[in-house]
């Protein structure tokens, strides 16, 4: 079985995403009133502008929809200043230093888990490694227990999870997880204000903004944003990687004669299989994109994994290349709400492959069984990655 005819249904959306930027870039969807943004050149605008395009969720929302996660309370949903003052607050965790600090733990980490599957033969690269590892990592910078990882999961599985044609029972399912970890995490918040320890959240409830506190609000928003994005997109980048290996396995053995060549790998996975498919963003004003209008108040969906794959911007978008250069992918997004964790998830990613290229000896395999998506309409990667490897 070919690697496409496995992957059929993750490669799918990317055909559409072709059809979209060549058809109707910019998109009106009368049944969700929401504007699409396909092509590279205007979501990079729509994530660059912020005072045209607006991540305040109250500025394009309506009332019902807005707030249904905690992430709705984070700086991810905000503009500045305010945004600005927060992201200082939390972006003391993620200083280069800090990052690097860390190189050793998340070696240590790595390690103990292919420890566990060495001997065997085999893997599943999302259950044994892409998982496991970050949300360890992202466990103790919070200070809670990783021996609560199984919750995290669930949590931040639930944070992007859902969509349109979600049944009842998978919506209840959401719900409760999401009470589940504000419960959790109100509760982490009395602790530490009882008894400070020397960890982030203690940090976030004594820092101040403007002369006042954060919210309980606002800190469950950090929190779950910091589970979210220093989880699942680290996550899906490590398996989507091994998935474009995958489908290039001449590309693993020039990776394991070159080092050098692995940070550039790392970022052509991010462009070509993006983590994350899309952002949304709120018009301010009215203002033109390509030739459409938009009147101001609506809603926008800045599709990434699209902007990633124009060819106007790429060169032969549709191939991986670990050393395309230029590439001014969109992965980690761009402007004021760039990914603050992109450091660590590049050192993450960075760790992980370069001690499975050291460890997994032989050709890599990934299982010829069709490949699950995660089901959400917000990031890309996939529930389970069976890979065998040469002993």
């Amino acid at each position: 079985m070919q690697a496409n005819s496995k992957r059929a249904e993750l490669t799918a959306t990317y055909d559409w995403y072709r059809q979209m930027r060549e058809t109707q870039p910019v998109l009106f969807d009368p049944n969700i009133q929401a504007w699409h943004i396909f092509r590279y050149d205007d979501v990079l605008r729509v994530l660059s502008d912020h005072a045209t395009f607006s991540s305040d969720e109250s500025s394009f929302l309506p009332p019902e929809y807005r707030n249904a996660t905690p992430i709705s309370s984070s700086m991810l949903r905000m503009d500045p200043p305010r945004h600005r003052k927060l992201r200082n607050l939390v972006s003391l965790a993620f200083t280069p230093r800090m990052v690097a600090h860390m190189e050793s733990r998340i070696q240590e980490i790595t390690n103990g888990l292919l420890d566990q599957v060495l001997a065997s033969g085999e893997m599943d690269v999302i259950r044994d490694l892409a998982y496991p590892l970050p949300i360890t990592v992202i466990a103790e910078i919070l200070g809670v227990p990783a021996e609560r990882r199984e919750e995290f999961k669930q949590w931040s599985d639930a944070s992007v999870g859902g969509e349109a044609e979600s049944t009842p029972e998978e919506t209840q399912a959401i719900m409760q997880a999401m009470d589940s970890m504000k419960a959790y995490f109100n509760e982490v918040f009395e602790e530490r204000r009882a008894h400070p320890q020397n960890d982030l959240v203690s940090a976030l409830l004594q820092a101040e903004v403007d002369g006042e506190r954060l919210s309980n609000e606002e800190l469950l928003g950090f929190c779950v944003l910091l589970l979210v994005a220093g989880n699942e997109t680290t996550t899906n980048l490590i398996g989507n990687t091994i998935l474009c290996l995958d489908e290039h396995p001449e590309a693993v053995e020039r990776l394991r004669a070159n080092r050098e060549l692995v940070p550039g790998a790392l970022e052509e996975a991010l462009r070509y299989y993006s983590p994350i498919k899309l952002t949304i963003r709120g018009t301010t004003t009215e203002t033109m994109i390509g030739d459409q209008r938009i009147e101001a108040g609506k809603l926008l969906f800045a599709w990434i994994a699209s902007a990633d794959r124009d060819e106007a911007q790429f060169p032969d978008a549709s191939q991986f290349n670990i050393e395309r250069e230029p590439n001014r992918h969109l992965g980690f997004g761009r402007g004021v709400h760039f990914c603050l964790g992109a450091p660590l998830a590049r050192l993450e990613a960075k760790i992980a492959l370069n001690t499975m290229l050291d460890r997994l000896p032989g050709s890599w395999h990934v299982s010829d069984a069709p490949l699950s998506p995660i089901k959400s309409s917000s990031v890309f990667g996939v529930k389970q990655l069976p890979l065998t490897w040469e002993k």
